[in-house]
């Protein structure tokens, strides 16, 4: 396989004054024989569980949003994924994009966009669909300039897509807004991790990056609110300078109501940007003073408009038992304050799901709260919990995988998901490389694998657990 598949000449295009001239290229996807998603593992640990995180990470990582989205005017959830070549071979990352058909209850042979030409899963893609119908993909860097924006060349079409620009961006979080074009948050190494956004009319002409939070580094992870308008919002962490990311902690909210103009706390309050110092008006809570580490996982809203972010807490960054437990907490805001309300616990830091909030009040989560065959590693066995009274209690309704012989991790929720196609994860084993599975669920929490081997251009995917 070659890093591009070129089809077409290359059309120059001006860019925009903040980037080089970029010479745009159009490619012809090539059709992959089945889902295999990436094996990846960060930070070597010498102790019986080897990694600091580690496993199938197709669709990692939590700061990457989003993996999917819906589309009703053709009946299709388009995806995106981090492929391989095979496990241990050199610069295995493949960006693969593919569909799940509701009419047809199929998916295609799954399409390669390029070679990312590392196997560090950080470059994994995201997807975002325009008003249109055009697929948006950035993959990402990963603290380099090398992260890609493509567009595909016919609406709601996997078959060929077009290298738009080559940009400085982690940690990518576009969202088309209709009306608007695209509001862009994502992380650039300036300081450590800190906060950025961008906004273009049309994804190819972008202004200045501008940031928006910068005191010794960050992870965030943003939301639209789903009660119309064009609210923003995002949550993010603090990397104390003298350790850094791994001793991040405390829990700090902003948001935008005009694409980036503005930025405010959550009842309102003009904020200066970018904010520099951990005690600021958008700090939620000072986990740093219990001692907690902090592990964003999701973000969404109540149907009152409220933020509503998923952490996990940890007393320290190592794997294994003597950190934990991992405690699964919901903080919400009411209107009034910020509550904070335990789900359930956990045996890894970096297990990581989605948390629902559905229009008849149903609050949903869908994640690997159960332990694994990989114990006190990434992931584990994926479990539905529910909530009837806003997230105040909650009840683990339906374990969705048991006896399975890899880890399930990051479960990713699709932008305005089907009921049909729900929640979408991979496998693998957190110990050493191996193989890795793509699934995806419903919203009752029923399982299907997507084929990993095909023989036909569409097939069913494969009701979990496999015969």
């Amino acid at each position: 396989m070659a890093c591009f598949f070129f089809v077409m000449e290359g059309v120059a295009q001006d860019s925009p004054s903040t980037s080089p001239k970029f010479e745009s290229v159009i490619v012809k996807t090539e059709r992959v024989d089945g889902y295999r998603g990436i094996w990846y593992s960060n930070q070597r640990a010498d102790d019986q569980y080897r990694y600091k995180y580690s496993g199938g990470l197709g669709t990692y990582c939590a700061k990457h949003r989003y993996h999917a989205q819906y589309a009703p005017e053709v009946n299709k959830t388009f995806f995106v994924y981090g492929g391989t070549k095979g496990v241990n071979e050199p610069n295995a990352l493949l960006i693969m994009v593919s569909y799940y058909d509701h009419t047809a209850k199929k998916v295609p042979k799954p399409a390669l966009i390029m070679e990312k030409g590392t196997s560090d899963a950080h470059h994994n893609p995201v997807l975002t669909l325009d008003s249109d119908g055009y697929l948006w993909v950035f993959a990402s860097a990963h603290g380099g300039k090398d992260g890609f924006i493509w567009k595909s060349v016919k609406p709601y079409s996997i078959d060929s897509f077009e290298l738009v620009m080559k940009k400085e961006f982690t940690y990518p979080q576009p969202l088309f807004e209709e009306g608007f074009g695209f509001l862009f948050l994502f992380t650039k190494y300036t300081g450590g991790r800190e906060c950025y956004f961008n906004v273009s009319r049309d994804g190819r002409e972008w202004g200045e990056d501008i940031k928006i939070a910068g005191f010794a580094g960050h992870y965030q992870i943003s939301a639209r609110c789903g009660c119309g308008g064009s609210r923003r919002g995002t949550a993010f962490n603090w990397h104390p300078p003298k350790v850094g990311l791994n001793a991040r902690t405390n829990l700090y909210y902003m948001e935008t109501p005009d694409f980036g103009k503005t930025w405010t706390t959550v009842d309102g309050k003009e904020l200066e940007i970018p904010l520099d110092s951990p005690q600021n008006d958008a700090l939620v809570y000072d986990f740093q003073k219990d001692g907690d580490l902090v592990y964003l996982k999701d973000i969404t809203y109540d149907l009152k408009g409220n933020p509503v972010i998923l952490v996990v807490l940890s007393k320290g960054f190592e794997s294994g038992p003597k950190n934990g437990p991992r405690t699964w907490l919901i903080v919400h805001w009411t209107g009034k304050e910020w509550e904070r309300k335990v789900v359930t616990q956990s045996d890894h830091n970096y297990d990581m799901g989605s948390l629902y909030i559905e229009d008849d009040g149903t609050w949903r989560i869908i994640a690997p709260t159960e332990p694994g065959p990989q114990a006190y590693c990434t992931g584990g066995e994926i479990a539905l919990w529910t909530s009837e009274d806003a997230g105040k209690t909650w009840k683990k309704v339906r374990q969705m995988t048991k006896d399975s012989p890899r880890n399930h991790t990051y479960v990713r929720k699709p932008i305005d998901a089907h009921p049909d196609f729900y929640g979408f994860w991979a496998d693998g084993n957190a110990l050493e490389p191996s193989e890795s599975r793509l699934y995806f669920c419903n919203q009752s929490g029923d399982v299907w694998i997507l084929p990993d081997h095909m023989t036909q251009e569409l097939e069913s995917p494969i009701p979990y657990p496999a015969p």
